[in-house]
Parts: C-alpha cells; sequence; structure tokens
C-alpha cells in the first residue's frame, strides 16, 4: 500500500453497533485484525480464537474489530440479536459494528479499500466468505488472510508480535 492509500483507510468512516461514526483513526498507533463476521457461519467458532487474541495481545495495543455481514446469508437480521449471541456464546469484548456489504458495488466503503489487498498467493478482490481477515498495521500496511485460516495461525500471530511494542 501506497502512504496516501495507508492514510486514507484511516479516514474512512464507518458505523458502530450504537450507529455513532468511527474511524480506524480511533485506533491509532493500534495492530488491527478486521474480520467480517456471521452468526450462522460455520467457521463462528473463530469469534472464541479471536477473543484469545484480544486477550493475549490487547493489553500491548492490538484489537479485533468485527463487521457483521449478510451478504452470505448467514447472519442475523437484528443487531442486537448480533451483539447478544456474540456476547453470550462467545464471550465477545471486542468491538462489533454495524453490519456491512463486504463485495458489489454497495459494499462498504472500508472494504472497498481493504479488498484492493492482496493475500500470500497474490489474490486481490472479492472477500470470499466470512470471517475473512485483514489486518491493519500501525503503518498502515495490510495483510490479507483468507476465511479458512484461523486467527491462531502461526502466520497471524507472527505478524501481530513482530509489530506490537516490546
Amino acid at each position: 500500500m501506497t502512504e496516501a492509500t495507508a492514510t486514507d483507510i484511516r479516514n474512512i468512516p464507518f458505523t458502530t453497533a450504537d450507529g455513532q461514526e468511527a474511524t480506524l483513526a480511533d485506533y491509532d498507533g493500534q495492530v488491527l485484525l478486521i474480520v467480517n463476521v456471521a452468526s450462522r457461519c460455520g467457521l463462528a467458532p473463530q469469534y472464541e480464537q479471536l477473543e484469545q487474541l484480544k486477550k493475549t495481545y490487547g493489553p500491548r495495543g492490538f484489537d479485533v474489530l468485527a463487521f457483521p455481514s449478510n451478504q452470505f446469508l448467514q447472519e442475523l437480521s437484528n443487531m442486537d440479536d448480533i451483539l447478544e449471541y456474540c456476547s453470550t456464546t462467545w464471550g465477545v469484548t471486542f468491538p462489533v459494528f454495524d453490519k456491512v456489504r463486504v463485495n458489489g458495488k454497495k459494499a462498504a466503503p472500508l472494504y472497498k479499500e481493504l479488498t484492493k489487498t492482496e493475500d500470500v498467493e497474490g489474490k486481490s478482490g472479492r472477500v470470499e466468505w466470512n470471517f475473512e481477515k485483514f489486518l491493519v498495521l500501525p503503518d498502515g500496511q495490510v495483510k490479507r488472510f483468507r476465511p479458512r485460516m484461523k486467527p491462531d495461525d502461526p502466520a497471524i500471530v507472527s505478524v501481530i508480535e513482530e509489530n506490537l511494542p516490546a
């Protein structure tokens, strides 16, 4: 990513679960793992690993930002139900934002920018499925990990650890 793109991504507005506006700039200096989530997805057990990452690395400047999406027809329709599911089923303490579209013309502006990032195989473009992960580093660099890679995979954890203060 270019320096201009890194700056731009931090200023793209998105909506919190309670309707407020936020940006990545609100998390300045942190390592962020942005994930499109869905309650009824077979990959939903990844919530547990995401929460464990938050507990392990949160005190050092790491956070998970979850964006529910029904683009793959596996998310609950009501935000209150989504928030209750996340907290009671998985004990989620990281922020869960308002529902978004992750692909297509009506994709959320943040996801339009994130999906320009290539994965390890050099593929960019559409989000393949729920629980696709974008690691945004403090310098604005973005790393992309596909849905089936678990959040606690050594490839993800090593990038988190390399970019947190000692």
